[in-house]
C-alpha cells in the first residue's frame, strides 16, 4: 500500500477530510447508525476529522513542526465537547 514516496503519515494528510472514513474503522461509526437525521453522523464524521488532523499534526517529520501539547488538549477538549455522548 505504502511505497517510498507515500508514507503512512502523508496518506492521511492526503485524506483528511474528504477520505476520513479511508483511515479510521468504520466500526465506529456503528452506534450511531441509528440516527435517521444524520445530525449525529456528521459530529462524530467531524470529531474524526478533528482528531485525524491532531495525529497528523503531531507525526511531522521534524519535532519543530509539530503540534505543541498544550494546542493538542485544547483540540482534544472541543472534541470532546462536540462529542454526542
Amino acid at each position: 500500500m505504502f511505497s517510498e514516496s507515500l508514507s503512512l503519515h502523508e496518506f492521511c494528510k492526503m485524506k483528511i477530510p474528504e477520505g476520513i472514513l479511508e483511515i479510521v474503522d468504520s466500526q465506529l461509526l456503528l452506534p450511531f447508525a441509528e440516527d435517521e437525521t444524520g445530525i449525529v453522523e456528521n459530529k462524530i464524521w467531524n470529531c474524526l476529522v478533528m482528531f485525524a488532523a491532531i495525529g497528523v499534526a503531531c507525526s511531522e517529520e521534524f519535532p519543530a513542526h509539530r503540534m505543541l501539547i498544550k494546542d493538542v488538549i485544547v483540540k482534544l477538549l472541543e472534541i470532546k465537547q462536540k462529542l454526542p455522548c
